[in-house]
């Protein structure tokens, strides 16, 4: 199969992309390297992603719609993966409009140039920030999901939304795949999970926003890995799909346990709850499990333990 994979030099596409490598698919990614963490970052997942295979790197944004149109209609993919966007709940509060640039036009000249290529299949990286706050728990994909908190999660939903528009109008299959809270190696610098072991690491205190007693389902790198490729091998009009962890977590239990996957002693300090998180997220799996045959492997524990031991032997960045 024949992938073009937005976004792969960061931290879930760079696990996707050799997941692909390693099964034999021609992969090709497109990334620009955006400077949202240190680039140099990314550079060192391509050498890791080099290493499972032959990869075609186009150095391209996404809202170059002319680069992107020239790309896909060279590279005839099978399935576009689109993974790349614009990061982050609290900046998204910074640049809005940034984030809508990247996140919903950009979508939207990837589909163009899909639809103008004749790409069957398109797979959308989207988050379980678009629920918000909703209060029926587990989270359902026909939930409302109308009721965002902040620019990132509103570019997610968009993205959704013109997606199922391109499908009405003749465009490829497409499969969004809300992604809930991922964590393991690789991991972006500023994701709570990384920076809190960081900063365990230093012997630094923590600064919790918040009570402590908001909850996530924490999933891990190699699931979430595992549900893009079944996603990207079975397009069928329009769908979304859930993709969760294992089991949904209080704060002060994750960061207890990240203590304990550390075998580091941990000091906590609470401040005020920030603009733009939610108070909790919880998937239900039913449709996914029923559409992809999916359902998450790697319990928190199980993933800390290999995420403390990536960190611990990664090098400092």
């Amino acid at each position: 199969m024949r992938v073009l994979l937005t976004g792969g030099a960061g931290f879930i596409g760079s696990h996707v992309a050799e997941a692909f490598l390693r099964r034999g698919d021609a992969v090709a990614i497109l990334d620009n390297f955006d400077p949202f963490y240190d680039p140099a970052l990314k550079r060192r997942n391509m050498e890791e992603v080099a290493a499972s295979g032959r990869v075609v790197l186009h150095e391209e944004d996404l809202r170059d719609a002319a680069s992107l149109r020239r790309i896909v209609a060279d590279e005839r993919p099978d399935v576009i993966v689109h993974l790349a966007a614009k990061a982050g709940v609290r900046p998204s509060l910074e640049q809005p409009a940034l984030y809508s640039e990247v996140n919903v036009l950009g979508t939207q000249h990837l589909l163009d140039a899909a639809r103008a290529a004749g790409t069957p299949h398109f797979v959308f990286g989207s988050s379980s920030s678009v629920y918000g706050n909703s209060p029926r728990r587990p989270f359902r994909e026909d939930d409302p999901a109308d009721q965002p908190v902040s620019p990132y999660a509103a570019t997610k939903r968009a993205g959704e939304l013109i997606c199922r528009a391109a499908v009405a109008s003749g465009g490829p299959a497409v499969t969004a795949l809300r992604f809930f809270t991922v964590y393991g190696p690789r991991q972006r610098p500023e994701m709570a999970i990384r920076l809190f072991a960081t900063r365990i690491l230093r012997g630094e205190e923590l600064r919790l926003f918040g009570s402590g007693t908001s909850e996530r389902d924490y999933t891990f790198v190699s699931d979430i890995v595992r549900g893009v490729l079944r996603a990207a091998d079975t397009g069928n009009s329009f769908r979304v799909l859930n993709l969760g962890g294992v089991e949904t977590t209080r704060l002060t239990d994750l960061v207890r346990m990240l203590g304990e996957a550390l075998d580091l002693p941990v000091r906590v300090r609470h401040e005020k709850d920030q603009p733009g998180d939610v108070e909790h997220t919880s998937a239900d799996l039913t449709a996914v499990r029923q559409s992809l045959g999916w359902a998450p492997e790697v319990s928190l524990q199980e993933g800390l333990a290999h995420f403390a031991r990536w960190l611990k032997a990664a090098p400092r960045a």
